[in-house]
């Protein structure tokens, strides 16, 4: 059996520069992975079957199922596995759970199957699935730009803890189509030329941190419109005295930097007691490098 763990990311910066004629746009970002993960076991079997211990999660249509019948088909071997997938992540928050699975997918079968394909091949095979995978594929930090499959590695940004908040916003505001409709609440006015994110990567870079008041999210400005109760989410983070807090992905999710781990934890047990939310403390998440992956 082989086990991989998908590691959550957060969007550190978030900027939207244009809509491409193939419909998808152009982003800038810098992405972190954190210590919050699913965790997904990999064993031989005749087909790809899996297993999720979310039920509404355990259909065909998962993005597990899809990168390994994208990376067979791409490598084109004839053997099957049995996936078996335990969720932590929060689903369709903004903290690219899927993506994440798709891309420990990718790692475990790499290794199940004995393929010994490279990072960047299997970053190119990961865009195929969904534009986050590409950076999950070894996670860490990174600026991330086209629809996410140009990435640069970036120095860790000197951050000991964060905490992250995901509203319940109900499902009406989640699933498949929520990170389109609200591309489609930005307007051309929301769109920026990627200066903010690159701003930060060279602060990152020349300084050795990452001040919160860099950080910027474009959908942040349409959230409150977006997901019901958001707004009163933040208000109630907010008078908790996080500096800065700041949508992650599409969202609902956001998260602040704490100052050490112990204001972490107050910060995420007085959230879940006052308010209905989920709330996490956690670390950030080195780089995985695919020959000592988990």
């Amino acid at each position: 059996m082989i086990v991989e763990r998908a590691y959550a990311k957060l969007n550190l910066t978030l900027e939207v520069l244009r809509k491409r004629e193939d419909g998808y746009h152009d982003l800038a970002s810098i992405m972190q992975t954190v210590d919050l993960w699913d965790e997904l076991t990999f064993e031989e079997a005749d087909e790809i079957e899996f297993e999720c211990s979310d039920e509404s999660l355990s259909g065909r249509d998962n993005l597990v199922v899809r990168a390994a019948e994208i990376l067979r088909d791409e490598v084109e071997v004839g053997r099957g596995v049995r996936v078996v997938l335990r969720k932590r992540i929060p689903v369709a928050a903004g903290l690219g759970g899927g993506s994440a699975d798709a891309a420990a997918a990718l790692r475990g079968l790499n290794r199940l199957w004995c393929l010994g394909l490279s990072e960047g091949e299997l970053a190119e095979i990961g865009a195929k699935v969904g534009s986050d995978v590409p950076f999950l594929v070894n996670g860490g930090t990174a600026m991330v730009s086209g629809r996410g499959e140009v990435l640069e590695l970036l120095p860790d940004p000197g951050i000991d803890r964060v905490v992250i908040v995901t509203p319940k916003v109900g499902e009406e505001a989640s699933g498949m189509s929520k990170t389109g409709r609200l591309f489609g609440m930005l307007s051309p006015a929301s769109y920026t030329t990627g200066s903010l994110t690159r701003k930060l990567a060279a602060r990152m870079v020349e300084k050795g941190d990452c001040h919160p008041a860099f950080m910027y999210n474009v959908f942040q400005q349409v959230a409150p419109h977006a997901f019901n109760g958001w707004q009163e989410t933040y208000q109630a983070f907010d008078r908790m005295g996080a500096p800065e807090i700041v949508l992650t992905g599409a969202g609902p999710s956001m998260f602040a930097v704490a100052p050490n781990k112990e204001v972490g934890t107050a910060w995420a047990l007085l959230m879940k007691a006052r308010t209905t939310c989920d709330a996490v403390s956690v670390g950030l998440a080195p780089r995985i490098d695919i020959g000592s992956s988990r």
